[in-house]
């Protein structure tokens, strides 16, 4: 069982199809990966399953709850009447290892993860399987989404010595933290191909006691090839590599991956991947004149539609499902996760500036919907996820993607008006599951449900366009479109009176920075100044609740408490991610907005975040603190863009652009430092930081400073602001002088003194490459200069 009997290493991020950044690696469920570590042949991915966790209402009154009843991360307190012996993180459970000398178990994962429940259902509630790791281990229970860095670590490891990764990740460590054995997900017993966590622990304990001292010399082994292959430096180079051969690299090898029929780029499972998307637009932009330009919009756009028009939409409620477990993104699974509406708002805000087609408007406005409705916290933050499993009825074990599937007779009960002037009989229920693909046997095949629990269900995906699905009942497409509108609303108001999946109320800074994000530039895309006020309020939140002035520094987490409060227990400082994706949220709410105080807390922010995790030798930032860090083998540079960007790959981004704002060299010298440190992982690897190749781009190209002068408040000001709002413009910054020299920006840009207004009206300049164009007062005129 230990390492050295494992498949051979794989380095994160490559995978098959020259490593396409998969949603495997940060945020999924481990149905997608090899979930054990010493088998190497993969297993079907079954979409229904058991996939409930401890109902602890039930519970309370019969066990003794273990110390996990004291957390408040929603994924511990689902452990928190296991038979288990659990521990927290922390130096308690160090120090009772070191002075028993047991070797921990420590196990990762989160609190809407599928097979997380799984493994608690079959393992952690089995008294046999507790007992044995409650005499001869320290069992620690981790939330990967609190600690980032304990997951980044370990999880390096599993990648490093077994065929995949995933969660739950259970891995075994010495007393001193360092780790021998990993692997994801076990079934209790063995099985025809795979190991049983049963025996897994007592060979393990054999090992142990018999063997203890080559268990710890391999342990050594593998942490020291570890710490040489996850070392990210400048080393003797002085520049990064040229961003148009890595941006050509790049495109290559996502265009020999695409799939032409259904959009995205693996076979199954497929993962939205919004940072491919960015890179592709960014692409389009600067080769747009050519061939694989073409190319690279066509690819982006398609994905993003075939990804609108499958299942792994909801299309009765909105937002997106995690992944989809098949090529056509029909069947998802089901868990929805902020980040992901975050990222794929502005995705489709990207692509309806790019192409004009108002469909892409209306599902990033559906996005946003289904965020402000289901994980908006009253005080204005945002809540991290909501799980894939659900009790079909109540009373009854949970099941994944109960909540979100219909049969034909509950659609034909729901809507059994008939549809006039159809050129056969016709009901409102037969029209919609005509044009969503609705069948009596249900439309999710076998080998998506391999225990049966999912027969004659459905998964709405449109399978016709408005104008087929009308042409074939003889119907306008407007009355199409109002049946089908009609129909949904009925469907949801039925789906309200379902059992709801678990609702993950932790928040955390990061993912609220994204959602920032999302509402200011979507907001901004669309004229829509009711989407900015939810940015605006996620940023309020973000400094009352999870900042410490004192300090400067962020907090990780905070949760929901009772009567709409919020609580902080213990306070974790925040991560790397923390404040790269705040700074990225504050600055495109500035952008937005044009309130300089999130511009003047972005610039403090970075320079707490510099302070923190810079490497001054290396260059690049570290994941975590030194402090927080201390005890783990691993201080790491997280070098994969995934499901989430790398905090790396933003960073860049963010430097560059408040170097725009500011003028700060130090902050362009950072960039270029940081670009140099991955420049071997991009040369390698390029698809694998798509997002950092887009930031290498933008450092070499140089970024458009626009300036607008006018006062915010008046209607041609507010004209040459959205006119620069609606172009695809990636790299830039905008900036709003309305004429005061004190202000925060003329501080910091004196050059803005010197910018007139030409006849009393707001007036734009746009800079490039220190040459500024000549003023310009109409939109028409600024568009011509912005997207000649």
């Amino acid at each position: 069982m230990s390492h050295l009997t494992s498949p051979p290493p794989k380095h994160k991020g490559e995978h098959k199809g020259h490593g396409l950044p998969r949603g495997s690696e940060r945020g999924s469920s481990s149905r997608d990966k090899d979930r054990n570590v010493t088998v190497s042949s993969s297993v079907p991915m079954p979409i229904g399953g058991k996939g409930s966790r401890t109902n602890c209402s039930q519970s309370s009154s019969q066990k003794v709850p273990n110390r996990l009843i004291n957390e408040k991360s929603p994924y511990l307190l689902q452990h928190a009447y296991n038979p288990v012996d659990w521990y927290p993180w922390g130096q308690e459970a160090f120090d009772k290892a070191r002075k028993e000398n047991k070797p921990i178990f420590l196990s990762v994962g989160y609190s809407t993860c599928h097979w997380c429940h799984m493994m608690e259902e079959e393992s952690f509630q089995n008294e046999d399987i507790s007992r044995l790791l409650n005499e001869d281990f320290i069992s620690v229970k981790v939330d990967r989404e609190e600690r980032p860095d304990v997951d980044k670590v370990f999880m390096t490891f599993v990648q490093a010595t077994s065929s995949g990764g995933g969660w739950p990740m259970n891995v075994w460590l010495t007393p001193n933290l360092q780790p021998f054995v990993g692997g994801t997900y076990f079934p209790p017993e063995d099985g025809l191909t795979r190991i049983g966590f049963r025996t897994v622990l007592l060979r393990i304990r054999e090992q142990w006691k018999q063997n203890r001292s080559t268990l710890l010399e391999n342990s050594q082994r593998v942490t020291t090839a570890l710490l040489a292959r996850s070392e990210i430096n400048m080393g003797d180079r002085q520049l990064p590599p040229s961003a148009a051969t890595m941006n050509s690299r790049c495109f290559q090898q996502l265009d020999e991956g695409y799939d032409e029929e259904y959009g995205g780029f693996a076979e199954a499972p497929k993962f939205p991947t919004p940072v491919i998307l960015s890179f592709l637009f960014s692409y389009w932009l600067s080769h747009r004149l050519t061939q694989d330009g073409s190319r690279a919009q066509q690819m982006a756009l398609h994905t993003l539609k075939m990804m609108a028009n499958g299942g792994i939409r909801d299309h009765v409620g909105q937002g997106f499902h995690r992944y989809s477990t098949d090529r056509q993104w029909h069947v998802p699974h089901f868990e929805k996760m902020l980040y992901d509406q975050a990222q794929l708002a502005v995705a489709y805000s990207q692509a309806f500036q790019i192409s004009g087609d108002e469909f892409y408007a209306d599902v990033a406005k559906g996005i946003l919907q289904y965020t402000s409705r289901n994980l908006n916290h009253r005080s204005g933050g945002f809540y991290s996820a909501e799980d894939a499993d659900s009790a079909p009825e109540r009373g009854m074990r949970p099941k994944e993607g109960a909540f979100y599937v219909w049969t034909v007779k509950e659609v034909q009960q729901l809507l059994p008006e008939p549809v006039p002037g159809a050129t056969e009989p016709l009901t409102s229920g037969q029209l919609l599951m005509k044009h969503y693909g609705l069948t009596e046997p249900g439309n999710i095949s076998t080998n998506q449900d391999l225990k049966g629990e999912l027969q004659g269900q459905n998964v709405l995906t449109i399978h016709y366009s408005l104008e087929l699905t009308a042409a074939r009942f003889g119907l306008d497409v407007e009355v199409v479109q109002s049946l089908l509108n009609s129909g949904l609303e009925k469907l949801f108001q039925a789906r309200k009176h379902r059992p709801k999946p678990h609702l993950d109320s932790k928040m955390l800074a990061a993912w609220n920075g994204l959602m920032v994000s999302g509402y200011a530039v979507t907001g901004a895309v669309l004229g829509l100044e009711r989407l900015i006020n939810y940015a605006i309020n996620g940023a309020k939140f973000l400094k009352r609740h999870m900042f410490d002035v004192a300090s400067g520094r962020l907090m990780r987490t905070c949760y929901a408490g009772s009567g709409g409060t919020v609580e902080h227990s213990p306070p974790c400082w925040g991560f790397l991610e923390d404040y790269a994706f705040v700074v990225r949220g504050l600055l495109d709410l500035y952008e937005a907005s044009q309130e300089s105080a999130w511009l003047e807390w972005a610039l403090r922010l970075q320079d707490t975040q510099d302070r923190l995790f810079w490497d001054c030798r290396g260059g690049g930032y570290f994941c975590s603190e030194a402090e927080l860090g201390a005890g783990l083998p691993l201080r790491l540079k997280d070098d994969q863009d995934g499901p989430e960007p790398s905090a790396n790959s933003v960073s860049a981004h963010n430097l560059l652009r408040l170097h725009g704002f500011t003028g700060h060299k130090d902050w362009m010298d950072k960039c270029m430092c940081l670009l140099t440190a991955f420049s071997e992982r991009m040369r390698r690897v390029p698809v694998a930081l798509p997002e950092m190749v887009r930031a290498l781009s933008a450092h070499q190209q140089t970024l458009k400073q626009i300036v607008i002068c006018g006062d915010p408040q008046a209607k041609d000001t507010k004209a040459l602001l959205q006119c620069v709002h609606s172009i695809f413009i990636p790299n830039k910054v905008l900036i709003l002088a309305d004429g005061d020299p004190s202000s925060f920006l003329s501080r910091q840009l004196p050059f803005l003194s010197t910018l007139r207004r030409v006849e009393d009206r707001a007036t734009a300049y746009v800079c490039e490459n220190q040459a500024y164009s000549m003023p310009v007062t109409e939109p028409c005129e600024l568009r011509k200069l912005l997207h000649p």
